[in-house]
């Protein structure tokens, strides 16, 4: 029996589900046992009504004492899931064990669930943590030391080229906590800053991204490091993309409003599940989307739009639609998107190259910085606002740079060659299928 161990961090549960029913598929005479919180779960067990029978899932507290109330940084949430750990987990674990009457023969986790490491050393199996995260900000994770002593005073433009693969990525670009050390360390940015010394312990490394698009440096450097480091594609996403749905299936009404618009003329802007740009920026989205005239689809939570300025929805009723939520993959995927407004979140990025639709990016916390470099500077198919931070003026020009100039084209260029790359990366030939048929030979013979 596998273990399958999961953080509550929002957009990581699905992705390392999405793994799981994969291996589920391939190896049907394994059974593997899902554990996570209530919180995580029970989303994905509306999401996804067809489960195998050789999954089973385990519920186990998320750390939160009773009475406490998290606040809105979802750090907080992962620090008090981790503090519980390894024993929580345990716990988790022995339900399985019971409820199956099978032994434990592998532990795979969210590599963000460190103390999984140490219950896989109390089962004495092996331990294969997932990085969900983009790929190449694990460099982040596994040089925080070196990158504190080089960097602490360093301005945000200073190249990171003293990391194998890293030579276009900045300071500005890493996460927060890994150079920016504030006086009480939250327990989450200690168990990143310990990857180094733990990832090599693990039986394999697995990444949710495809070897041909990243860095040839970052990936021998990890291999060097690492017993195994495997690639098995993307986890949120199947290539090639299904067709568009009917637009009279779509109940937002997103792509008939999109049927009725020109080719790569709309503003597509979404900021994911979790951020929420602060007032001034949202306001300043709405003046540059206004002021562009260009057609825009807007995905902004229903308790957001009290912020836009006073009667834009009334102004801009005949060009624009907003909603509380899209379906963002078709979406992507209609001839008349021409630029996806975004915060960079890796399962986004993915989302639009698949699309080969440009980008522009407003990094806000994590991976971002990583995903918005490699998208500006080595995929070359978008472009970040500049200062990291939206402006009426600095927007306007992202827009009219992808939606109308020749720049723009280039980077369309740019990105339907991505999508070729991308497809064969993850045909049958690619190494993402070999990675992956490595990791079920793994997880069986354990």
């Amino acid at each position: 029996m596998l273990q399958c161990l999961l953080s509550p961090l929002e957009s990581h549960p699905a992705t390392l589900l999405n793994l799981v029913l994969k291996l589920a598929n391939a190896a049907p005479n394994l059974q593997f046992s899902f554990i996570g919180t209530d919180h995580s779960n029970k989303p994905l067990l509306i999401s996804k009504p067809h489960i195998p029978d050789n999954i089973k899932f385990y519920s186990i507290s998320d750390g939160i004492p009773e009475g406490h109330v998290p606040g809105g940084h979802p750090v907080e949430r992962v620090d008090l899931f981790l503090k519980a750990c390894p024993e929580n987990l345990q716990k988790g674990i022995d339900m399985a064990v019971t409820d199956t009457k099978e032994r434990v023969t592998c532990v795979m986790a969210d590599a963000f669930v460190i103390p999984s490491l140490i219950v896989a050393h109390r089962l004495n199996v092996p331990w294969v943590p997932v990085w969900i995260p983009f790929s190449c900000s694990l460099s982040a994770h596994i040089y925080t030391d070196l990158l504190r002593h080089k960097c602490n005073h360093a301005t945000g433009d200073t190249l990171l080229d003293f990391i194998p693969g890293l030579s276009k990525m900045r300071v500005e670009d890493l996460p927060e906590d890994v150079v920016n050390i504030v006086e009480e360390e939250t327990l989450f940015s200690k168990t990143l800053a310990s990857l180094g010394s733990v990832l090599p312990q693990a039986k394999a490394v697995v990444m949710h991204f495809f070897e041909e698009l990243d860095p040839p440096l970052f990936v021998h450097d990890m291999r060097s490091k690492l017993n195994c480091f495997l690639y098995v594609g993307f986890l949120t996403i199947s290539l090639p993309l299904p067709p568009l749905p009917p637009s009279d299936t779509d109940g937002t009404g997103c792509l008939s409003w999109l049927d009725k618009q020109k080719g790569g003329s709309v503003a597509y802007v979404s900021f994911g599940t979790v951020v929420t740009p602060p007032p001034h920026e949202i306001v300043a989205v709405a003046e540059a989307l206004e002021a562009s005239g260009f057609p825009f689809l807007w995905s902004l939570k229903d308790h957001l739009k009290g912020l836009l300025p006073r009667g834009f929805l009334e102004r801009t009723r005949g060009n624009g639609k907003v909603v509380a939520w899209a379906p963002q993959v078709p979406v992507l995927g209609h001839a008349s998107v021409g630029v996806f407004v975004t915060h960079s979140g890796c399962n986004s990025v993915f989302e639009s190259m698949s699309n080969e639709v440009p980008m522009i990016c407003r990094p806000f916390f994590g991976d971002h910085g990583f995903t918005g470099r490699m998208v500006e500077d080595v995929w070359e198919i978008g472009m970040r606002v500049e200062g990291r931070v939206f402006n009426k003026d600095g927007l306007l020009k992202c827009l009219r740079l992808i939606l109308v100039e020749e720049e723009g084209k280039r980077m369309r260029t740019n990105a339907e060659k991505l999508k070729r790359k991308l497809l064969d990366a993850g045909g049958p030939q690619g190494k993402a299928a070999q990675d992956f048929n490595t990791l079920v030979e793994m997880v069986s013979k354990s």
